[in-house]
C-alpha cells in the first residue's frame, strides 16, 4: 500500500496542517490501495501563497524558456508511462492496453503540443496605434476529475504553464495517485517553486476554500454540472475569470443514408470507451424509426462483444467503474430505465457473472427510450447506451439538441456534405462526421450547461491570457 502524506507546496514536499487521510480504492478489488492527505484550508493558504510569490519572475519567463520547462516535464511522463498507465488502470479501471494509449499517452501529446505552440504563439501584435498584449491571467486553481485524471490535468497544467500562469492542482481524491508521479516529474524538471502546486483533498474542504480564495484569479474546472453550478457562484464572490468542462449526454444521429454497421459500431466503441465514464461520450444512438429493428440487433451484437473483467488481467474490453457510489448510480439508472418504459435490449442492472468483487457493471443497451425520459435527459456515467428513433432529419435534430448539455454529438450519412449539414445545426461543441477522430489541436468545449470556455490547441492557452492593449502617440509630423 502506498502512503502519500505529504503535500508539493512551493517546491518542497510539505506535510498537511491535517493529519488526517483518504483512502484510494482498487476499482477492480475494493482493495484499499493508498492514502493520501485529507487536506484542509490551511494547505489551500500556502499553496496559493506559493502560487502568488512566484508568478511575477515565472509570468516574465521567455516562451523559450517555459518551452524548456515543458519539455522537461514531457520526456518525464515519457520515461514513467508505464508506471502511470498502470496507476491509472487500478484507481479507474481503464483497460491496461487501453490506459497505455490514452490515460498515459494523451498527457505526453499534450505537454509536447504546448512545448512548441508557445514559442509560436503571438504573445503581441500591433493594430494602428496600440500593441495588443497577451499576459499570463495569474494563480490558477485547477481542478479535475477522475474518469480521465492525468489527461485533464495536462489539459489544464500545461496551457497555464506555457501562458507565464502560476498553478495550483487540486486533483480528486478517488483518483489521486497519478497526480502525485507527475508532482515528482515537476520537482525533477526543476520548474522554478511555486509555479506547480499539489494539494489533495475533499471537494467541500479543499477544492471550496481554492475556489473562493482572494488570491486566485482564475478557476478551471472539469467535473459534473452541479459541481460547475456551485464553483459559478462562488468565484462570483470575486469576478474570477472561471472555465468549465462540465457533462454531456451526447447523440449519435445515423441518418438514413448511412453505413447502419459502421455507424453503430463507432458509436457503441465510443458509448462505452472507459466504462462509459466519458463526458463525451455518445450515449443517445438516434436512429430512422424504419430501421429500429435492425440497428438494436447491431447494438446487442456490439455490446456483447465487450468482455468485462480486471483491467490488470487478460484482454477485458470492460472494466470496472472507479468506486461504489458510481457502480451503484449507474445501475439505479438503469433500473429507472426500466420502469420508465425502456427495452432492455442487452445488460441490465445486476452485477456480471463471477464479478461479485469490484465496481463492474453490464455493459447495457436499452431501446425505445423516450427522448424526455430520465435516461434521455440525465447523464449517466457509465456503460448505458439509449436507443430513440426518429421521423425525419428535422425531428433528428429536434431530439439532439433536447436537452441541457451541448459536449458532443455524431453525425452518419452516406452524403458527406449531408452530415456536414447536420452537424452545422447541432448545438454541440465538438461534433464528429463519419467517424472523426479526437483531434488535441482543435478546441474542446461545451454549448449551455456542458460549460463555457475551451481546452486542447491554441484556445486552450488562450484561456489562461488576458489582453492589454498599450495605446501609443502617433509621431508628429515633420
Amino acid at each position: 500500500m502506498q502512503i502519500r502524506d505529504k503535500l508539493y507546496i512551493g517546491g518542497q514536499w510539505l506535510p498537511s496542517a491535517s493529519a488526517a487521510l483518504l483512502e484510494v480504492h482498487s476499482a477492480a478489488t475494493e482493495e484499499v490501495i493508498a492514502r493520501v492527505p485529507a487536506g484542509e484550508r490551511a494547505d489551500v493558504d500556502r499553496a496559493v501563497a506559493a502560487a502568488r510569490g512566484a508568478f511575477e519572475a515565472w509570468s516574465r519567463t521567455t516562451p523559450a524558456e517555459r518551452a524548456a520547462v515543458l519539455g522537461r516535464i514531457h520526456d518525464g511522463l515519457k520515461a514513467r508511462a508505464e508506471e502511470i498507465a498502470r496507476t491509472i488502470a487500478t484507481e479507474v479501471g481503464t483497460p491496461l492496453k487501453m490506459a497505455q494509449r490514452i490515460q498515459a499517452g494523451l498527457p505526453v501529446s499534450t505537454f509536447k503540443l504546448y512545448a512548441g505552440l508557445v514559442t509560436e504563439f503571438a504573445f503581441e501584435e500591433q493594430i494602428g496605434n496600440s500593441t495588443v498584449l497577451r499576459e499570463a491571467v495569474g494563480v490558477v486553481a485547477a481542478i479535475t476529475p477522475w474518469n480521465y485524471p492525468l489527461h485533464q490535468i495536462a489539459a489544464k497544467v500545461a496551457p497555464a504553464l506555457a501562458a507565464g500562469c502560476t498553478v495550483v492542482l487540486k486533483p480528486s481524491e478517488v483518483a489521486p495517485l497519478n497526480a502525485f508521479i507527475l508532482a515528482e516529474i515537476v520537482d525533477a524538471a526543476d520548474v522554478p517553486a511555486g509555479v506547480f502546486n499539489l494539494i489533495c483533498g475533499t471537494g467541500a474542504a479543499v477544492g471550496e476554500a481554492l475556489v473562493a480564495h482572494p488570491e486566485v484569479d482564475m478557476v478551471s474546472f472539469t467535473g459534473s454540472t452541479r459541481a460547475g453550478r456551485r464553483i459559478s457562484e462562488l468565484a462570483a464572490g470575486s469576478v474570477k475569470r472561471v472555465a468549465l468542462e462540465l457533462g454531456g449526454k451526447s447523440p449519435s444521429i445515423v441518418l438514413d443514408d448511412a453505413d447502419l454497421a459502421g455507424a453503430i459500431k463507432t458509436t457503441v466503441n465510443v458509448c462505452f470507451l472507459n466504462s462509459g465514464q466519458t463526458c463525451n461520450a455518445l450515449t443517445r444512438l438516434l436512429v430512422p424509426e424504419a430501421r429500429y429493428a435492425e440497428a438494436a440487433q447491431l447494438a446487442v451484437d456490439n455490446a456483447r462483444a465487450f468482455t468485462v473483467g480486471d483491467p490488470l488481467q487478460g484482454d477485458a474490453r470492460l472494466g470496472p467503474l472507479v468506486s461504489a457510489a458510481q457502480r451503484d448510480r449507474v445501475r439505479a439508472y438503469i433500473r429507472k430505465g426500466l420502469e420508465e418504459g425502456a427495452e432492455l435490449l442487452a445488460g441490465g442492472p445486476d452485477a456480471p457473472a463471477g464479478l461479485a468483487r469490484g465496481y463492474y457493471v453490464k455493459p447495457t443497451v436499452l431501446g425505445r427510450v423516450k427522448p424526455d425520459s430520465t435516461l434521455a435527459q440525465e447523464e449517466i456515467f457509465g456503460p448505458v447506451l439509449s436507443i430513440m428513433t426518429y421521423r425525419d432529419e428535422d425531428e433528428a435534430v429536434r431530439i439532439a439538441n433536447g436537452t441541457i448539455y451541448g459536449l458532443a454529438a455524431a453525425v452518419w450519412s452516406g452524403d458527406e456534405a449531408r452530415a456536414l449539414r447536420v452537424a452545422r445545426r447541432l448545438r454541440a461543441g465538438q461534433v464528429d462526421v463519419n467517424g472523426g477522430g479526437f483531434n488535441i489541436q482543435a478546441p474542446f468545449g461545451g454549448f449551455k450547461q456542458s460549460g463555457r470556455g475551451r481546452e486542447l490547441g491554441k484556445y486552450g492557452l488562450e484561456e489562461f491570457l488576458e489582453y492589454k492593449s498599450v495605446q501609443q502617440r502617433a509621431p508628429k509630423a515633420a
